[in-house]
């Protein structure tokens, strides 16, 4: 069964990509976002969702890097307001409400709790909370309306850069069908450096290019010392996803990265040109030559159709 479409408006209060903003997702949901940097917070508190209850997000970075804080409240005026007399460290605000100001406390209770759970398990920023708020008591089909509220969104936020709710390890990778016939799904690659020992099995589904567990790689980064891959490389050391065994690091779980030479770099321990480096399981055909086919193909599609 295909997969539905959805349509995200964003609207630009100020006419400025850089500049505050608001998102909805016109007809399927009645919540409502906007984001604000800290320096137009004044104009942003104006607005009448500022009056309303919701969840917010503050974003920004202390001594020792970026840092978030999820919050609920009543309020998200006056709330905001004390934010912004009692911590210097965000730069940046995510204020979550429903059109209707339909959320009362114990929806608001509940989406905070849903959503510092969901970013600590993602672990892609630090987070000023402490512990994971206790879920409120809610009747089933007021969780069920949370759920959904919630699930708008993870939706939304990724659309905004907000990629701290995005997990990059996938624990199942069950087969999928392709939506058409025309779309490839689960192409399998591999990568082999005999020298180092390297041998990584890779899936692309989804625009996600995702290294599977048991793949095994380098132990240490033997590349640029201030190449911003080899963050992530000790990053990933130090969270467990890389395994050290040995001579090798094994990959303790699917892990899904933006790019193949993200995915080749952490294999390798050092910069890596993923799309020649990487082939097509069992066969010769890198990456990039497997790409070039997939856009070929496209354009002949296109002509069909035209």
């Amino acid at each position: 069964m295909a997969t539905s479409g959805r349509s995200l408006e964003l609207y630009f209060i100020n006419g400025k990509p850089d500049g505050m903003l608001t998102a909805t997702v016109p007809f399927q949901w009645t919540g409502h976002v906007l984001m604000t940097s800290r320096n137009q917070i004044s104009e942003a508190l104006k607005r009448k969702e500022a009056s309303r209850s919701g969840v917010y997000i503050l974003f920004g970075e202390n001594e020792e890097g970026a840092l978030a804080y999820i919050g609920e409240t009543e309020e998200i005026r006056q709330r905001i307001k004390n934010h912004a007399r009692t911590k210097d460290w965000w730069t940046s605000v995510v204020m979550i409400t429903d059109t209707g100001d339909e959320l009362n406390k114990a929806h608001v209770r509940y989406l905070e709790s849903r959503l510092v759970a969901i970013a600590q398990d993602a672990d892609r920023i630090p987070l000023e909370n402490g512990t994971i708020p206790v879920l409120p008591s809610l009747s089933e089909a007021a969780i069920a309306n949370m759920e959904g509220f919630l699930e708008n969104i993870l939706l939304v936020l990724p659309a905004l850069r907000i990629d701290c709710f995005l997990k990059e390890t996938r624990s199942t990778l069950q087969k999928q069908q392709p939506e058409r016939s025309d779309i490839n799904e689960d192409v399998q690659f591999e990568m082999r450096t005999p020298k180092h020992g390297v041998k990584g099995e890779a899936i692309l589904r989804g625009g996600e290019f995702i290294v599977l567990k048991g793949s095994i790689g380098r132990k240490e980064w033997g590349g640029s010392l201030t190449h911003n891959y080899r963050q992530l490389f000790e990053k990933m050391v130090q969270k467990g996803i890389l395994s050290i065994d040995g001579n090798h690091a094994t990959f303790t779980e699917n892990y899904a990265f933006s790019s193949p030479s993200a995915a080749g770099a952490m294999l390798n321990g050092r910069a890596t040109n993923g799309p020649r480096y990487w082939i097509v399981k069992g066969t010769r055909k890198s990456y990039k030559d497997w790409e070039a086919e997939q856009l070929a193909s496209s354009e002949d599609e296109s002509i069909k159709v035209e």
